[in-house]
């Protein structure tokens, strides 16, 4: 009906042509307010939409901004020389999701490791006492290839370091902590069994004795093939073995036909046979 739309209007009328014909149980809730009030426009809001001129383009109001951080880049080239750093397992739960305020990124990452002594102080002219304060915020501190790239980027914003010096400051950090803590746990573990305690399979003896009993069972599925293959083929095969039982039968030759007088491109000629009588 043009621009006017008068099928709400139409709702309470509806309503009761329904209800006259028992296709309702009941009234609905809206029914009476409606007959007392009958609603002027339609019920629903139509989508707000933009006039948009004829041969121009659509407006990137509401197009998603392309965000980029230094950070992306950064753990690309770092584990894109470090493949196997995803595999290693991480905890990502948070109390409040504010862990990265807590860390301060200007420590080493193998920070934990260069306690002064007694009478001496670090590089950050902490003591003992002030290293242990320290730790005490900073022990919580994952050392994992995040930490990497944290470090690598305060590095890179606060010194005059280049961006291979910073990297190879960070990463080293990280391999002597990991060596230490390989160190730790590999001594634990001998100082244990010294005592007599007993560790069972790790996860690459368990990793070895599955992939020995994959490759008997596919040892053994493939021996299978095998002799049924060769069966296959000796019951397939129809030749005879003994090669000297074979005879070679030469082809008939015919014998040479005696050649009569007359002969075609001779003297006398050849004979005419058969055809049509010549007229006289």
């Amino acid at each position: 009906m043009g621009r006017y739309n008068f099928a709400p209007q139409n709702v309470h009328k509806q309503a009761t042509l329904l209800l006259d014909a028992k296709r309702m149980p009941a009234p609905p809730p809206w029914y009476p307010v409606i007959g007392t009030i009958p609603p002027s426009t339609r019920l629903t809001r139509p989508a707000l939409q933009r006039p948009q001129r004829p041969g121009k383009k659509a407006s990137k109001l509401f197009k998603p901004l392309s965000l980029q951080y230094t950070e992306d880049q950064l753990r690309w080239e770092y584990y894109n020389d470090h493949p196997w750093e995803l595999a290693r397992p991480r905890v990502v739960l948070e109390d409040d999701g504010r862990d990265r305020e807590r860390w301060d990124w200007s420590l080493p990452l193998d920070y934990n490791l260069r306690r002064p002594n007694i009478g001496h102080k670090d590089e950050f002219g902490n003591d003992h006492r002030g290293w242990d304060r320290v730790m005490q915020k900073q022990s919580a501190r994952p050392i994992n290839g995040e930490s990497v790239i944290q470090r690598w980027q305060y590095l890179l914003t606060h010194t005059q370091l280049s961006s291979a010096a910073a990297y190879d400051m960070a990463r080293k950090e990280l391999y002597r902590h990991r060596h230490y803590k390989e160190v730790e746990l590999r001594v634990a573990r001998e100082e244990a069994q010294a005592t007599g305690a007993y560790f069972g399979l790790g996860p690459l003896e368990v990793g070895e004795l599955l992939e020995d009993r994959a490759y008997e069972n596919w040892k053994q599925w493939a021996i299978k093939q095998t002799q049924a293959l060769r069966a296959l083929s000796g019951s397939a095969y129809s030749g005879v073995d003994d090669a000297s039982a074979v005879e070679i039968q030469e082809p008939e030759q015919a014998e040479p036909q005696a050649v009569g007088d007359s002969v075609p491109g001779s003297r006398t000629g050849q004979t005419a046979k058969g055809g049509a009588a010549v007229r006289p």
